[in-house]
């Protein structure tokens, strides 16, 4: 499985470090890109995005993500006031004049997270939520075996005791078939990559 230690996230002169000291490590996962070179960030983006969301995923993932949407519509838990903006203020408030001013990255009305930045090895997303303000981060790291890889962090702020309690009751969804049913995806992402650049 390619979940990593924190500390492979942590030893990273990413610039997410620099206004995230208030979130905690939920997950560091690595993706494998067999061959990819320090500059093929922007190239494994795209086979993402041509891959396809959670709607392309498997349908035990697919019912995962419905039945959590559901139980959100009844409770409340995706109610706008409690959203990026409204409970909480977006990481774009806190980023430095550079960040700002660089691209944010598409925003995918199949995925609930928003762009934050995006740069040429890594990028960031947010979705906040009664439950939880949590960040994707996205980072293009050299692998042990000199290729580069894709690595995925989570960072999170929990909503007091109900959002530890929440975090606590998801993960072992998160580990035993979202993680590994993206982990496809986007490993085979960067495989056909080539097909997808000509569709």
């Amino acid at each position: 499985m390619p979940r990593i230690a924190e500390a492979t996230y942590i030893e990273q002169p990413w610039r997410i470090h620099e206004f995230t000291r208030d979130f905690d490590v939920e997950d560091v996962w690595s993706f494998r890109t067999p061959g990819a070179g320090p500059d093929d960030f922007p190239t494994m983006l795209a086979a993402m995005r041509a891959a396809g969301g959670p709607a392309k995923q498997p349908w035990l993932v697919r019912f995962l993500f419905a039945a959590r949407w559901k139980l959100g519509a009844l409770f409340g838990w995706d109610n706008a006031s409690t959203g990026v903006g409204e409970r909480v203020a977006s990481l774009r408030d806190r980023l430095p004049s550079d960040l700002r001013s660089a691209p944010r990255g598409p925003d995918d009305a199949g995925m609930p997270l928003t762009a934050v930045y995006e740069l040429d090895t890594e990028s960031a997303r947010e979705l906040a939520n009664k439950t939880v303000h949590t960040v994707m981060h996205l980072g293009w790291a050299s692998g042990a075996n000199g290729d580069y890889e894709l690595q995925m962090t989570v960072l999170v702020k929990p909503n007091g005791w109900f959002g530890r309690l929440y975090m606590t009751a998801i993960a072992p969804f998160r580990y035993l078939v979202v993680y590994p049913a993206l982990t496809r995806q986007w490993e085979r992402a960067w495989r056909d990559r080539h097909q997808a650049a000509t569709r």
